[in-house]
Order: C-alpha cells, then structure tokens, then sequence
C-alpha cells in the first residue's frame, strides 16, 4: 500500500503569498497582485479569479486593464524609453546585475510561485529561474562588443509570451532587452505566471530599469501592446493562431518583431540500433509534460524497426514520474523528483483527453496509456489538471494530433516505408523549432538534415532552445521575424548600420545567421 503523502512544510500558497508581501510589499495587496506602469505601481484592472493547476487551491489572478489604460501604460513606456536609451551602457550593466543579484536572493520564493502558478516540478520551476539569471548574466558580462555601433531602438519593446517559461524566456528577455538601452513592456501570460513575474518585476524595477508590467486579453490590448505607433518591437512566444494575428499587424506596420510560434517537433528513426541511448532519453522527452515549445510530441519510425523501437520505448515511458509537485511521505523531506505534474489547467486536461478519444474512435491505436494509481497525490485532492501519458500510433489525418502539437504529454506514432516518407512526416507542420533524427549512419544524417525543417536538428539526440551564444529561431510558420540567441537577441532590438538585413524569417526574405 502506497504511503499517505502531505505538503511539504513551509510551501503552501498562503505561505509563498506571505514571502510576496513581505518581499515586495509595493507590487503586492492583500488579495491581488497590481499592475506596473509609468514607474508605479497600479491597483487597476479587473482582478479575475484563478485556481492552481495543482490541487485547486485559490490564488492570485492577472488583473485585467482596459484598452485605455493599456494605452496610458504604453506612452509612458515611451517617456520611460526615450530617457533610458540615454543612460550610459555601464550604468545599465551595473543596474541589470544588481536586478540578478535581488533575483538570486529571491531564487527559491520565485521558483516556488512557478510550481503553484504552473505547476513545475520543483527542479524544473528552480532551473527555469536559474536559466534565467545565469542567461543574462551571460549578456551582462559580454554586452559591449554586441552594442557596438548599434542603438537602442525608437520606442519600447512590447513582450507578449506564453505561461511556460515567465523567467527563462520572458523575465530573461527583458533583462536583455533593458540592457541594449530599450524601456520594456510585458503582459502577464493569462493562464499563468503572474505573481512571479510581478516580483521579478518588482525588483528589477527597485534597480531602475524601466520595466511595465500589465494585464489583460489579448483582443483588449492588442491594439495598444502591437499596433500602438510607440512601440519599437514586438516579440512573441505562443500558439500559430494568435502568432499569425499578430504577425499581420506587425508587418502591415513594419514593425520590428519576433514570434517564435508552435509547430510540431518530430524525432524521426531509421536505420538505427543504439535503443539504450534511445531509452535513456525517452523520460527527459516527458519533462514539464512537454508543455514546451521544443518537446518532441511525435516519432517517425521506420516500419521494420518498430518492434524494437517498442521494445526501448515502453519500459522508458512506463518510468516517467506524475504527481503532485510538493506531496512528500514527511514534510521535511526533499520535493520530489518528478517528470511533471499538472498540465496547465483543467480546461487543457480535458481537451487532450478529448481528443484521445477521438483519435482512439477514429482508428489510432492506443500503445500506452499511464495510470493515475501510479502517481503521487496527497488524499483527497483535486486532479482535474493532471494528464498521465498517452502514446498512440498512427492518429487520424482528421485528428489535430496529426499534425499539430498537442502541448501536454501525448506522443503519437507514424510508420513510414521510405526516406520520403520519412521526411514528409517529420515536415508535416510546416516547419519546426527543433527535430532529431536518429541514425547509425553519419553520412545518411547529413543528407537528410538539410531537408528536415526545422531550425535545430539533432543527430540521435534532443535539441533545445539553447542559453548564452545559442541561436535560436524556426523554419516555415513555426516563427515570423528576427532570429534570437546568443547576440542575434541584441540585434533584434537594436538599430544598426542602414540597410542592415536582421537574421530571420521575413515576408520578403529568409536570412540564416
């Protein structure tokens, strides 16, 4: 009989709601969080209720601003910029490093609200911190040859990304773009993220960066957060639907953009027999419930090796670790090490489990299907957020999970006969962040490479969105704009020599770095 688990002493939400206050009593009331704008904060918006992907427990919801606010916030942003540019490169290094320093010291708090907030395992809401500050220290370090003979851009970079990564990509970003001499605004990500993104803006803001915090719909602030003629650029990290909205704006404008966009990544085999290292990987590949834009939701597998690719794949996923993030057997123990824990809400959980079953009616064929007796939960709690793993071979064309990634841990299978095939499966997104194809021969990886598209391909081994002098960008609708990573994000939000053509993917042009 399973041991009866309890909450790790000292993380409840009312005890990292606490630490908020106590931490940042200028961003934090006692029932919400407030919105920063012109260099003070805000008790506006309409403050919505919202629950943990957890276990249900009530916690801080985005405080919703109307478009006219929004407004407001955007052209003091401006001030805040055209002020900004001016200060000197040495004193920007030294407040962006003072902000690193207040972060670091708030590293386990800031952590703790991801796992409440978006359910992170304990190890994984501390490396997406850790990713964070150790990334733009990076930049801090190396900044001035990267803003060499460039300049800050004409107006504010406005920062709209999803709920999966509030430090590693959006509080990073900000740092970056703060420190190449831009004032930066961010909406909250309305699904998640809010009470840790208001600290990190808190104490960035104590530093001295121009940084605006606000929260709201995207069709209520869109206008003010893309269209808005003082915004400089606009960079964006979500799904393909809201990205393409946004990318007609922007380019009906002009506007300088990034938007890093969905698509489906794919880990093709073919002729390949080294499954230990396969199944090695195989756990890692279900790390945050592939709720990431480089999780890897879908294998092409060549039809003669399918019997032993099963052979090193089921015993790998029937290994991956659900619960709850802070269920531990006595309250002083460690978190536990888990895969992941909840998907992003209840909402998510069933849309997935959904549309399972409808592939399931339609003729996929379920190979795996976790078991919720196999997780660690605490008694009695609630979990409607929770997706165990789900592996099903050759979903429906009419299935989403064809041909778009589903972003919680469900794999899908397609057999193919010829290296044709092969390829027109591993593209069947029109284009990918990352892809990975597992081969014993070197020679057949380089050909085939070039024809997966994908930014990033890996030869047997996963790819990411890499940190410091890693570049990052997408192939086909999987990304629109400037290329990021390593100094192509300094030059993504700088102006440099006229004429200058920006790595990325343009209407008008493609240019790799």
């Amino acid at each position: 009989m399973a041991p009866t688990l309890t909450l790790k002493a000292g993380t409840s939400w009312a005890e990292a709601w606490q630490r908020c206050l106590a931490a940042a009593p200028e961003a934090f009331r006692d029932d919400r969080v407030l919105n920063l704008w012109n260099a003070a904060w805000h008790a506006d918006g309409r403050a919505l209720p919202a629950i943990s992907p957890v276990d249900g427990t009530p916690i801080a919801g985005p405080p919703r601003l109307d478009r006219a606010t929004a407004r407001q916030a955007v052209r003091a942003s401006l001030d805040q910029h055209r002020a900004w540019r001016h200060i000197p490169p040495a004193e920007r290094r030294a407040r962006v490093a003072a902000t690193l320093d207040a972060l670091t010291h708030h590293r386990e708090l800031l952590a703790l609200l991801l796992v409440w907030e978006i359910g992170k395992p304990w190890r994984l809401a501390q490396a997406d911190v850790d990713r964070a500050i150790d990334g733009v220290r990076w930049y801090v370090d190396g900044i001035e040859p990267m803003i060499a003979g460039r300049a800050p851009l004409d107006g504010p970079v406005s920062n709209i990304a999803s709920w999966n990564y509030p430090m590693s990509v959006l509080a990073h970003a900000l740092l970056v773009q703060a420190l190449a001499g831009n004032a930066v605004i961010a909406k909250t990500p309305t699904d998640g993220g809010v009470a840790c993104l208001t600290l990190a803006c808190a104490l960035a803001a104590r530093e001295g960066i121009p940084v605006t915090l606000v929260s709201g719909s995207g069709g209520e602030l869109s206008q003010a957060l893309v269209r808005a003629p003082e915004i400089g650029c606009v960079s964006f990290v979500g799904g393909r639907d809201t990205g393409a909205a946004v990318a007609t704006a922007v380019t009906d404008l002009g506007k300088r953009h990034v938007l890093e966009q969905e698509g489906l990544n794919t880990w093709g085999i073919w002729n390949h027999s080294d499954w230990d290292a396969f199944t090695a990987v195989v756990p890692k590949l279900f790390e945050y419930g592939k709720q990431r834009c480089t999780a890897y939701p879908r294998f092409v597998v060549q039809r003669d090796l399918f019997d032993q690719f099963l052979s090193a794949y089921l015993p790998a996923v029937r290994r991956v670790r659900v619960g709850h993030p802070l269920a531990v057997q006595r309250s002083d123990d460690p978190c536990p090490e888990l895969d992941f824990g909840p998907v992003i809400n209840a909402a998510k959980a069933k849309e997935l489990r959904d549309q399972v079953t409808e592939a399931i009616d339609r003729g996929a064929v379920p190979l795996y299907r976790g078991k919720e007796a196999d997780a660690r939960f605490l008694p009695g709690q609630d979990t409607s957020a929770y997706v165990h793993p789900v592996t099903l071979l050759n979903p429906p064309r009419s299935s989403p999970l064809h041909h778009a990634e589903p972003f919680g841990p469900v794999d899908t299978i397609v057999l193919v006969d010829t290296e044709a095939e092969l390829l027109a499966a591993m593209n069947a997104s029109n284009g990918a962040l990352v892809a990975t194809l597992s081969t014993d021969d070197r020679a057949t990886f380089e050909r085939l490479a070039p024809q997966i598209r994908a930014f990033k391909v890996g030869h047997g081994t996963p790819r990411s969105r890499g940190d410091r002098d890693e570049l990052f960008g997408g192939f086909g609708a999987s990304w629109r704009g400037a290329f990021v990573g390593g100094e192509l994000l300094v030059r993504a939000v700088t102006r440099g020599p006229a004429g200058e053509r920006l790595p990325g993917n343009f209407p008008d042009y493609q240019l790799m770095p």
